[in-house]
């Protein structure tokens, strides 16, 4: 009787399961080398079923996004190709399909949010001319009506003045807008499965919540099956029904989101649940007040203007940071945090002379402003800035260990030989070892590509380390060691850090004090205890509510979509921002209230 009724309970089961949309089995895909074909992932299967998220998760190199990759067919052929299994869309074998006929497929019935937008959008194409092409591909509409859905699916990831970004170009844009606009091409095509490889990586927390319900209200409403690649086990616990952890090309583990939280089976997927940095788990604040000011910002300003009509005057002017005063100390790690576009990295290049100000910026004693080549030379012996994007910050043709020791040669004080030691020295400071000094940047992963350009950063034995969102692109484990590197090495050497991040977790777990930034100005500012523990500002409550939480049964108490309209921080010349003004909430702890 209980086989029975088992049986019974299995067939009402599978007869009420959604539909398998996207299946995979025992996928195999090989890059051919000198020594011929060597996997790249290995067996891969797993099935996705209409209204699904499943989230693939694993360190960088496990092979994620290869497979997402051989599933929309972009694989770099014939150098890497599929030599084993199957992919099928609803039934049909993706594999064996033509060029041409992947072609229809792509976008109209399997997107992708790729992780990098500036190498996804054309950037000799506006903004609106490429989404309307991607939208006219795959309907019949007209140019005027895909025009309008542009539009409207700019509005839907919360692009501020839309109708003008249709106008604007990627490099205007800031790499979270760009982000939101690859975000913007996929959803306006209302595909059937949904891959988003690293779709919040450049997002901050507010978007990242906004872009999130984006995508589960799209699946409400469409059905859509979503198969989500990401470091941030935070969107997994929030987004994900199943989770496939990889590593090394093969999944190792495949579960229920809970239980793979609740009770991981494998040792690699438990280092990778403690390797995520939680609210709540920061180390006390050490007291820096007798400690000497190294930088100091005193009502800073920093304005763009915009040029337009036929004789190309001054027609607008973006007010990224409106009045901005911190100070920095010894020793001491103060952090700026905010959405994207509110001003922090514009104040990281202001501090490193890299863009005009107005106001006063000193560090270390020396004001940085309009400077000498020789003054610029003695500022870069004082602060020095790590970049998000490491790769971009080296060059391809020089090896690291050159790239280290250059800023030794640039300021002549030092041979050959001492240069090539130091280089060494730093290298192994940074967990790399002395025998990688002439490989290139290229043969390092991510995560060892940031480790060079904070070792290059340290060549000079700078006062001030401004980290320019320089954990951002990582996965959890390697992030969690470059953390721990940045604060041995500004507790060996005693550095100032300015760090700037959108990933409050970080933040809380990293700084001393912390300034939150909207709209070019700092709107809260104290120790960390005071700003995590109470935050006053309701934009700093907002962006406390919208950090992602590892825990899958966490429920969240407040929806956090905003309602207030988006603000343009372009104004028409003339125009002044309009200025807040600051309240004293405790020592230390200042809290701007809208004027």
């Amino acid at each position: 009787m209980t086989d029975v009724a088992d049986l019974a309970n299995e067939t009402n089961t599978l007869v009420s399961a959604p539909p398998v949309v996207l299946s995979l089995r025992d996928l195999t895909v090989c890059v051919r080398n000198q020594a011929g074909l060597v996997p790249l992932v290995s067996e891969i299967s797993f099935d996705l079923r209409r209204g699904e998220t499943l989230a693939l998760a694993g360190e960088s190199g496990s092979g994620k996004s290869i497979t997402s990759l051989a599933i929309m067919g972009l694989l770099p052929q014939p150098a890497v190709r599929i030599t084993g299994g199957s992919i099928r869309l609803n039934g049909q074998p993706l594999s064996a399909l033509t060029e041409a006929e992947m072609r229809q497929i792509r976008g109209d019935r399997v997107a992708m949010i790729f992780q990098e937008p500036m190498t996804s959008l054309n950037p000799m194409m506006s903004i609106g001319a490429q989404l309307i092409e991607a939208i006219r591909a795959h309907s019949a509409l007209s140019h005027k009506d895909a025009r309008a859905e542009a539009i409207a699916a700019l509005s839907a990831v919360r692009m501020s003045d839309p109708a003008r970004r249709m106008t604007q170009y990627p490099h205007e844009l800031s790499g979270g807008m760009r982000q939101r606009v690859m975000i913007a091409m996929a959803l306006a095509l209302k595909p059937e499965v949904l891959i988003a490889d690293e779709p919040t990586t450049a997002l901050d927390v507010t978007v990242q919540r906004e872009v999130l319900e984006l995508l589960r209200d799209l699946q409400a409403e469409q059905g859509t099956a979503i198969l989500l690649i990401t470091h941030d086990m935070g969107v997994v616990a929030e987004m994900a029904d199943r989770v496939a952890i990889m590593r090394n090309g093969r999944v190792v583990e495949t579960g229920d989101v809970g239980q793979i939280f609740a009770a991981p089976a494998q040792s690699y997927t438990r280092e990778l649940l403690a390797a995520v940095p939680r609210m709540g788990k920061g180390g006390p604040a050490l007291p820096r007040a007798e400690a000497a000011v190294v930088a100091d910002l005193r009502e800073v300003k920093v304005g763009f203007d915009i040029r337009g009509g036929v004789l190309n005057r001054v027609t607008h002017r973006v007010h990224a940071v409106e009045g901005v005063s911190f100070d920095i100390r010894e020793g001491e790690t103060f952090s700026l945090v905010g959405e994207s576009g509110c001003g922090k990295s514009t104040i990281a290049r202001a501090i490193v002379g890299l863009v005009p100000h107005e106001g006063q910026i000193s560090i270390a004693g020396q004001t940085v402003g309009a400077m000498t080549a020789a003054a610029r030379r003695r500022l870069s012996n004082s602060a020095q800035i790590v970049f998000q994007d490491p790769m971009s910050s080296l060059d391809p043709r020089m090896t690291v260990g050159d790239q280290i020791a250059e800023p030794l040669l640039i300021h002549g004080n030092h041979d050959a030989a001492s240069r090539r030691a130091r280089a060494a020295e730093l290298m192994q400071k940074v967990g790399l070892t002395s025998g990688q000094l002439d490989n290139y940047p290229h043969e390092f992963s991510g995560g060892q590509r940031q480790r060079i350009c904070i070792a290059r950063a340290l060549a000079l034995t700078p006062k001030l380390l401004v980290a320019d969102e320089s954990v951002a692109a990582l996965d959890v484990s390697v992030q969690a060691r470059v953390l721990a590197l940045l604060q041995s090495l500004k507790t060996e050497f005693g550095i100032a850090m300015l760090f700037i991040s959108h990933d409050m977790a970080v933040v809380e777990n990293i700084s001393d004090r912390v300034g939150v930034m909207h709209r070019g100005q700092i709107v809260e500012m104290g120790s960390r205890a005071q700003v995590f523990g109470n935050p006053q500002h309701p934009y700093t409550q907002r962006l406390m509510d919208a950090v992602p939480v590892a825990d899958p049964t966490y429920q969240r108490a407040v929806v956090t979509r905003p309602t207030e309209d988006i603000i343009s921080p372009v104004y028409s010349k003339g125009t002044t921002l309009a200025r807040n003004r600051l309240i004293e909430v405790s020592a230390g702890h200042l809290v701007a209230l809208d004027a």
